[in-house]
């Protein structure tokens, strides 16, 4: 199995824990030709702008951990291109999902901002 395909895999099992929170997922894999973000999703009038981390065990750690200072950045950056692009006034958050195993489950979910 490819780390795109894994990686899709862990981006579809977070969508899917997402709606079972009750969030609608609007978009994954946005991207352009500067930033991309896993997945917008949508829950009552907030946007939710979701870093999907994948790790195939815990011995590396969570994948939270990869959350640095630039990618944190990165995220920032994609989130206000959406916003800009689809004229956004509402409440935004940026957040971020571990996932973990073969198949990937959803380990943990981090609001950032």
């Amino acid at each position: 199995m490819s780390t795109t395909s894994t990686g899709r895999d862990a981006e579809d099992a977070a969508g899917q824990y997402l709606v079972k929170l009750g969030y609608a997922v609007l978009a994954q894999n946005w991207r352009t030709r500067w930033c991309e973000i896993d997945i917008i999703a949508k829950k009552a009038n907030t946007i939710y702008f979701v870093e999907v981390k994948y790790r195939k065990t815990h011995s590396w750690g969570d994948g939270l951990d990869a959350i640095t200072p630039k990618k944190l950045q990165q995220m920032r950056f994609a989130a206000e291109m959406w916003v800009q692009e689809h004229t956004w006034s509402e409440d935004y958050r940026l957040v971020a999902i571990s996932a973990t195993g073969i198949p990937p489950t959803v380990v943990s979910l981090l609001e950032i901002d």
